[in-house]
């Protein structure tokens, strides 16, 4: 049973919705995966390291993240 609370959210948590349209020509698309000049700007703009911003992209990462001290792997 679903419900929404005094703030509106949904509740339980875990809960989900979504708009499904029936047109004909309607489609769903995908995103990509994000590359590392997209992740230092965001790095950038949210102020924190890079590594940091790899580790919570990481399942959305279109290469493999540099280990630190790791200058080889590019």
């Amino acid at each position: 049973l679903i419900r929404l609370t005094e703030s509106m959210a949904m509740w339980p948590g875990s809960s989900v919705s979504g708009l499904y349209f029936a047109h004909p020509d309607s489609y769903y698309f995908g995103i990509g995966k994000v590359e590392a000049d997209q992740v230092a700007d965001y790095a950038a703009r949210k102020g924190i390291s890079l590594s940091e911003a790899e580790r919570h992209l990481a399942p959305v990462l279109n290469y493999t993240p540099r280990k630190e001290g790791d200058a080889a792997a590019a």
